[in-house]
């Protein structure tokens, strides 16, 4: 591969955007083992959310993404390669970005739902508390609007 070829296929796999439009491999051979990446990155994105059970898992997989990517790469960059090979490498590199792309897009786990049961649990305590506080807490007076506060003479 000439000098100019293995600088062009270089930028083209660390361009911003290179992502647009590309499709994720069917396929992909990650650490010697064959691995149905597009399969395993829809599974994943139907979920929206990773469940902690899966985190593991795909954190794994990212992991093994990138190595993969880092070792395509290299191989490019060492242009020992024909540029046939290095524009195949090239797609698998791009195509790799967009499943780690799709990946990191997704939540560990629904964490704003989290975030609002937490902030409901804490907004009953508070009031269970303030009710205790003012003596209210007798089963029901504050639900007839502080009638049975007020003994007698009212306004």
């Amino acid at each position: 591969m000439k000098e100019f070829e293995r600088k062009q296929l270089l930028e083209r796999v660390n361009r911003e955007g290179a992502t647009v439009g590309a499709e994720i491999p069917e396929t992909i051979e990650v650490q010697g083992e064959e691995v149905d990446l597009r399969e395993f990155v829809f599974e994943i994105k139907r979920r929206d959310t990773v469940p902690a059970g899966e985190r593991d898992r795909v954190d794994r997989a990212k992991k093994n993404l990138r190595r993969e990517r880092l070792q395509r790469v290299q191989r490019i960059e060492d242009g020992e390669i024909t540029y046939e090979k290095g524009e195949r490498i090239a797609e698998s590199v791009i195509g790799i970005d967009r499943a780690l792309n799709a990946l990191e897009q997704l939540r560990p786990v629904d964490l704003d739902g989290e975030a609002d049961r937490k902030e409901a649990a804490d907004r009953k305590r508070w009031m269970n508390f303030l009710k205790q506080a003012l003596g209210r807490d007798d089963g029901g007076a504050s639900a007839q609007g502080g009638r049975g506060r007020s003994r007698g003479g009212g306004l």
